[in-house]
């Protein structure tokens, strides 16, 4: 019978160990979803709504007004110690609920001020009556000048600069934008960045722009928050009087101290955490282009400079002695400046020792010293020296920057002849010419030529001479002679038939042919494995049958230099390597696996033929 009783206790404690914990997880789960942030801004949210509708007791409309308080100060020290505005780049949301927040809060005081006013100065809560009793001093005039002045503060001076930095942060970020995107193409092209720090930057500048376009709109909460405040104000005197003397049997004198008494402690609650803000508000929009925290930002520059230092000293001490105000203050702040100017000026030889040259590789650092030969065995495959005179032409805003052309370009290729041009980099080279360029494949010069940056190169298409006024000199891609004219001849050479392209379009011409000429050097074994890594997703299984198993990767990279030596595109890379398939079967010389995939490029080849006899005038028909 022992056996029956042990195994119904187990089963008993099982069940209520299982109804335990049935019961723990339900518990923790709804204590985790109330402290999911989502959820708690959602229920504050509610909770301003409920306040505006419900009236809230005493207690809780004091522990409301801290809250708003210490709400507001988490703000303003937040947007001290950030480095960067954008890293607090949610403050036009959070200004929206604090000030919407305050509005309730004012709201619930209101109702309270009117309905209970009669009662006594507690009517609204304890932290309401202290701040009236405090600021007022036993004066109602004393506190509604002291509220005035609050407002206009917050209102004029406070809000208005701060909105006024927003909107012209705002408007000069949106004009720079081209600028910078265009710069950061320069430095994509020039290979001094890769797409993905590019597409970081770019969103860098898109976010900094609606940053201070939020913050010039987020002004005007606060804004609209001072006239509100003054209309609740100006409400709950005159109501608060009126209730009192006309319903609850008050006199004009008694019912004039305590309502404005309640009325201007519940500005000031509520008008302090706004200047708050305000205050914040204008800290973040002023720091633009400053990095650190604000004492880092402003401290080390007004104290930067011992010699602006000891000029103030020196005024101090003169209006001291000259003035005849009182010396004690005066003399003490000279002695506090000059201190600190003699202070920055000791130190200042010993930070220069601590400085570096730029640049520089310190002798016992052998793996730094290592890197820095490293990098210089790096080569540019393609290379586009400029003179000084021609630098504008790599963002020029009268058309197509040299980048974006060349960005172009790069596009071109791979759409016509499936050939990935490697990055282009761009510099400029005080030993040329002022107006020449050099392209440089594999940093051995391909060709030169020289241009007019202010000028438009006008060429006869039949190579016939130009009578136009204008210098005269030759085309540097095709060699037929050519003239630079100005602007204003470009609508008399179109009408002649003449074709008139920008410096920037000759030196692209120009890198196109010499790219198409050198294509052939440029497909490396990386830019071959390249191509056929990046090869759709149903073709991978053809080059996994037949790489390694019947032809390696040099092998199909001598292929494809074959056929691009003769012009032969290679986009259509899967045709290309079914017959590099086919022929694999019966040989494994290049020159004849060529031949069998030209034999499968022959639509390709005839319609190529075809577009060129076309453009030397022949009825291809």
């Amino acid at each position: 019978m022992a056996e029956p009783e042990l195994a119904t206790d187990t089963s008993s404690l099982d069940a209520a160990g299982t109804e335990g914990e049935s019961k723990t997880p339900l518990f923790g789960g709804l204590i985790s979803t109330l402290f999911r942030g989502d959820i708690a801004l959602a229920l504050g949210v509610v909770l301003i709504l409920v306040i505006l509708i419900l009236p809230m007791p005493k207690w809780m409309l004091d522990f409301a007004l801290a809250a708003s308080i210490t709400f507001s100060a988490l703000i303003l020290m937040t947007a001290m110690f950030i480095g960067k505005p954008l890293e607090f780049s949610s403050f036009p949301t959070v200004l929206l609920i604090a000030t919407v927040s305050r509005l309730a809060l004012n709201l619930a005081s209101t109702r309270l001020i009117l309905a209970h006013g009669h009662e006594g100065t507690d009517a609204a809560g304890n932290v309401i009556e202290v701040f009236g009793n405090f600021v007022m001093g036993g004066n109602f005039v004393i506190g509604i000048i002291i509220f005035a002045i609050l407002v206009l503060v917050n209102f004029v001076v406070i809000t208005k600069g701060s909105g006024r930095i927003a909107e012209v942060a705002a408007r000069f970020s949106l004009d720079a934008m081209p600028g910078k995107q265009m710069a950061i193409d320069a430095d994509l092209s020039a290979g001094l960045i890769d797409e993905g720090e590019a597409k970081a930057r770019r969103k860098e500048f898109e976010d900094e722009t609606t940053f201070f376009g939020s913050m010039d709109g987020a002004a005007k909460f606060v804004r609209g928050d001072a006239i509100a405040g003054l209309i609740i104000t100006f409400i709950n005197v005159v109501g608060g009087i009126i209730i009192g003397t006309a319903q609850e049997g008050l006199t004009l004198a008694e019912a004039s101290k305590t309502y404005t008494l309640l009325t201007v402690g519940d500005g000031l609650v509520s008008q302090i955490p706004a200047i708050i803000v305000s205050v914040a508000a204008g800290m973040l929009v002023s720091k633009a282009g400053i990095v650190g925290s604000v004492d880092k930002a402003v401290l080390g520059q007004l104290g930067g400079y011992p010699t602006a230092l000891g000029l103030v000293c020196f005024l101090m001490t003169d209006l001291a002695i000259l003035l005849g105000i009182p010396m004690l203050p005066f003399l003490g702040l000279a002695g506090v400046s000059g201190g600190m100017a003699w202070y920055l000026r000791k130190q200042e030889p010993e930070l220069m020792e601590d400085v570096e040259e730029p640049g520089a590789v310190p002798d016992d650092d052998p793996e730094a010293a290592e890197a820095a030969i490293s990098s210089a065995l790096q080569m540019d495959e393609i290379r586009v020296e400029l003179g000084y005179g021609l630098l504008p032409l790599v963002n020029s805003e009268s058309g197509a920057g040299l980048t974006q052309q060349i960005r172009g370009l790069r596009r071109q290729l791979a759409n016509e002849v499936g050939f990935v041009m490697p990055s282009v980099r761009i510099q400029d080279n005080m030993q040329l010419e002022a107006n020449s360029y050099v392209i440089r494949i594999k940093e051995i010069e391909s060709a030169h030529g020289e241009l007019r940056p202010q000028m438009l190169l006008v060429m006869d298409p039949r190579g016939e001479t130009i009578d136009l006024p204008g210098e005269a000199t030759t085309e540097p891609t095709f060699g037929l002679p050519a003239l630079w004219g100005g602007e204003d001849q470009r609508e008399e050479a179109t009408f002649r038939g003449c074709t008139v392209v920008e410096p920037s379009t000759v030196v692209t011409t120009h890198l196109t042919e010499i790219i198409k000429d050198n294509m052939v050097d440029l497909l490396s074994y990386a830019e071959a494995q390249k191509l056929l890594d990046e090869l759709p997703p149903e073709h991978k299984k053809l080059v996994e049958d037949i790489v390694p198993a019947q032809i390696s990767v040099s092998t199909i990279q001598r292929v494809l230099k074959n056929l691009l030596r003769e012009r032969v595109g290679i986009r259509d890379l899967s045709t290309i390597l079914e017959g590099i398939a086919e022929a694999c079967t019966f040989t494994q010389s290049p020159t004849m696996i060529t031949e069998h995939v030209r034999t499968r490029l022959s639509r390709q080849i005839s319609n190529l033929a075809g577009r060129w006899l076309c453009s030397l005038g022949h009825d291809v028909a």
